[in-house]
């Protein structure tokens, strides 16, 4: 673990420095569509990583709540200094992950990237030029700070790739449902669903009592599309009540089947 500043000099815990800017990278286009959070909002955070959103979030309402959720122990540690760094004292680490019941899943976490970690590997090994499709993306798409990008040519993709994926170890995680969490800390509302949980979404949503759909005012998720995956998530928020729902390719993973979706009441 290491403490490093991001682009605007904000403080933050990492594994990897170069994932953690990326990671904050990406953090606006969540509110992205119709999305929106004030000043004592409640926010699920499913696959929270190391908690850069928690971060930001913290810093732009100092009255936000946030339940984030990281299964995978190397991972989870970093995320609990980023609560503590942020100094909201509403911000909550739980090292689970949330599925369509509760039990014990194997992760693969991958050290040099620790954010591809996943309960899912075959989705990377079904396509195996999958995921070098998504590491050229993302270095095509690299954030402004990293100059180097540029000239990074493109035989030395699938090396990067292998560097990535090296050194991957196998952990046993706990995961929970939802809705037993809602009801257990009673939460009576969640103005943000956001689910990053590389492949794991659809037993996310499994997770969710009826009765617990409406007390949710927004979602954003990324979904893996394999076997129309997309129309199933798409067609459930509808049943559910939400009324705009607009899917998105992030540029650099236009090669990929990975799509954000955006729903709003």
């Amino acid at each position: 673990m290491k403490k490093i500043k991001l682009a605007d000099g904000a403080p933050i815990y990492c594994l990897t420095a170069s994932e953690a800017i990326v990671l904050d990278d990406h953090v606006s286009g969540y509110l992205n569509h119709g999305i929106s959070l004030r000043e004592g909002s409640v926010v699920v955070d499913v696959g929270a990583n190391i908690g850069v959103f928690g971060i930001r979030a913290s810093g732009w309402w100092k009255n936000i709540e946030i339940h984030s959720f990281e299964p995978v122990p190397q991972i989870f540690e970093v995320l609990k200094k980023n609560a503590e760094l942020s100094r909201n004292d509403k911000f909550f680490a739980y090292q689970m992950g949330l599925g369509s019941k509760e039990d014990k899943l194997s992760f693969t976490y991958f050290p040099n990237s620790p954010a591809l970690s996943t309960s899912n590997p075959e989705m990377w090994e079904e396509d195996p030029k999958l995921f070098q499709r998504a590491v050229k993306g993302s270095i095509e798409n690299a954030p402004e700070s990293f100059w180097w990008a540029s000239i990074v040519p493109n035989f030395m993709v699938p090396l990067i790739a292998w560097y990535l994926k090296m050194g991957k170890k196998e952990v046993v995680c706990n995961v929970a449902r939802l809705s037993n969490f809602i009801n257990k800390e009673n939460i009576r509302q969640i103005d943000l669903l956001k689910i990053d949980c590389e492949g794991q979404e659809w037993e996310v949503l499994m997770g969710i009592d009826d009765k617990h759909w409406g007390n949710i005012g927004s979602v954003v998720m990324e979904v893996h599309n394999k076997h129309r995956r997309l129309d199933k998530v798409r067609s459930l928020l509808q049943d559910k009540g939400f009324s705009k729902i607009v899917s998105e390719q992030e540029k650099a993973l236009e090669s990929t089947d990975l799509v954000n979706v955006y729903a709003v009441r």
